[in-house]
């Protein structure tokens, strides 16, 4: 259970992340469960191959560990993508280019 919040937290966290680069958040939502999924099942597979299925506690970590790698990967992809670029430039009138002018007093 307490797996399944963190997951749902992270996929929130990249989906932010994925808002500010301009891209579709469901997306990468889809992404980062994919890849903890992924992940899980590699490490604790891995850990089968090496260790064996005597300690269980110790393979559900090993799946936990490798989980959390999978989320860390889809991020770094993420955070190599490019920001949107906003070009301000265009949305400056003609009066925003004009010093402010002073106020008379009468």
């Amino acid at each position: 259970m307490i797996e399944i919040k963190a997951l749902v937290y992270l996929c929130k966290k990249n989906a932010e992340l994925a808002v500010r680069k301009g891209l579709s958040p469901g997306r990468w939502k889809w992404y980062t469960v994919a890849g903890w999924l992924t992940a899980e099942v590699a490490g604790s597979v891995l850990g089968m191959l090496l260790f064996g299925t005597a300690n269980i506690y110790g393979l559900m970590a090993l799946g936990l560990v490798s989980a959390f790698g999978g989320y860390l990967y889809v991020k770094s992809l993420l955070e190599k993508l490019p920001d949107t670029f906003d070009d301000d430039i265009n949305k400056i009138g003609i009066s925003d280019l004009q010093p402010p002018r002073k106020e008379r007093e009468n």
